[in-house]
Parts: structure tokens; sequence; C-alpha cells
């Protein structure tokens, strides 16, 4: 539990991450942030050198970055993808179902109500970025 959740004071980046623009033109840079209404699309030529994806929350009720991650995940993407900003613990669990595995709230999350919500219900109806298989999927397997 303790690898998913990180907060600003703990270790610091090695490379700090760049807007989508800035990324796109640079040739070192390995640490990309999506801002809400940039398109996670123009990074699918440049997966191969990613290293970090951070997806700004700036509001609870902003829900583009969750299909930032779900384009970035199903492209291909497979290093860390975190969710930054105004993240809720009642979020973390759909957050991880479209591909987060990271979580940098702006306030601290109890870990114990974090894992509580990932843990919340064992089985899933519907295909999505993670690698949980659907219930149909297993019934009819």
């Amino acid at each position: 539990m303790a690898d998913i959740l990180r907060y600003r004071d703990d270790e610091p980046v090695d490379h700090p991450a760049v807007t989508v623009d800035s990324f796109v033109g640079q040739t070192n840079a390995s640490a990309v942030r999506i801002e809400p209404g940039d398109d996670a699309r123009e990074l699918i030529a440049h997966l191969d050198r990613i290293q970090l994806v951070e997806v700004n929350f700036p509001a609870f009720g902003d829900g583009r970055g969750y299909s930032s991650a779900r384009i970035l995940r199903e492209a291909g993407y497979e290093g860390e993808l975190r969710a930054v900003g105004d993240v809720l613990v009642d979020q973390v669990a759909y957050m991880r179902r479209c591909g987060f595995d990271a979580f940098e709230p702006d306030q601290p999350l109890d870990k114990a109500d974090v894992e509580a919500a990932l843990d919340r219900w064992p089985e899933v109806y519907q295909q999505a970025a993670d690698s949980r298989v659907p219930i149909w999927n297993k019934r009819h397997a």
C-alpha cells in the first residue's frame, strides 16, 4: 500500500515532469504532466521514453484525467501513471481501473481507507485498463 501513495514531501523526483507541449519538443525528458484539456494521444508516439506520467486533477469533479489514463494504458504505456491533485479516497478504486498505479493527493489519505476502497468490490462487470477479469468472462470461461 505504501508503494502507491506519495506526498509532496516524500522522496524528490529525479526528473521533474514537464508539460505535454514541452515534452513533445524535448529529447531528454522522461516525465510528463497532463493537465485538464491536454490531449494524451500526443504522447503515444513517445511512450518508449516516458518513465512517469502525472495526471493532474485540480478538482475532484474534473474527470478528464480518467480518459487520459485509459488512453495511455490502452496504447501500451507501462510506466508509472500517477494521479496528482484533488484525489479523494472515493475515487481511488475507479482511478486504478483506468490504469493509475500511484497517487499523490493534495491532502493525506488514510492508508486503511485506501486499502478498503481498493478491496471493496472483488469482482468487476466490465473490462477496463487494469488486468481484472470481468465476472461474465469468468462464468463463461
